[in-house]
């Protein structure tokens, strides 16, 4: 009897358990290159993960461009329009480098300038291992928070196109690539 009591009482905990702390959140990221759904970590990167749905939930990301393009390197987006006109993005957050998450291929992190503090909106996708913006590796480093588990081949297709200078800025697309949006999909559960 107590046998039954004990593992009923484990049922109705588990039952309590909230969705959040057994699901992770997926994006569907809809290029002009196919579609690249990720699977987002707020376990490892609470903040940035948080940071990553605002901007996702307020559709910020419609209508921009992967304005950097790296072949075998990354795809970084999430800031300028197809004019190359910054939109404004929320105030900065705090690096979660150290989190143990490494830049893999297939991995996303967030963009940042050379305050540590200082990612907004941008992100990039590795395209290959990229050891060297590890936190253990450069100084303080990027921070991973998700990984992609569908559409990797459209994030090589983007890796591959043409790129110029244009003014200040070398590695942009001759012709643009655009995020035509970026959705929530249903979560995946975490293992």
């Amino acid at each position: 009897m107590s046998v039954l009591l004990c593992l009923g009482h484990a049922l109705a905990q588990a039952d309590d358990t909230p969705a959040s702390a057994t699901e992770n959140p997926v994006v569907e990221i809809v290029t002009s290159k196919g579609k690249i759904t990720v699977e987002l970590w707020p376990a490892d990167a609470p903040v940035t993960v948080d940071n990553f749905l605002h901007y996702v939930d307020t559709d910020f990301y419609d209508d921009t461009i992967f304005h950097r393009v790296i072949d075998d390197t990354l795809i970084q987006g999430g800031g300028l329009s197809p004019e190359l006109n910054a939109k404004i993005p929320g105030p900065p957050i705090k690096l979660e480098a150290d989190n143990g998450r490494l830049n893999l291929r297939g991995t996303i992190a967030m963009a940042r300038g050379n305050d540590k503090d200082s990612a907004t909106s941008e992100f990039y996708i590795n395209l290959s291992d990229n050891p060297d913006f590890d936190h253990a590796v450069k100084r303080y480093g990027y921070t991973v928070f998700g990984q992609v588990i569908d559409g990797i081949k459209a994030a090589d297709r983007i890796g591959k196109v043409q790129t110029s200078r244009r003014g200040t800025r070398d590695d942009i697309p001759i012709l643009p690539v655009f995020v035509e949006t970026i959705r929530r999909l249903e979560a995946k559960t975490a293992h």
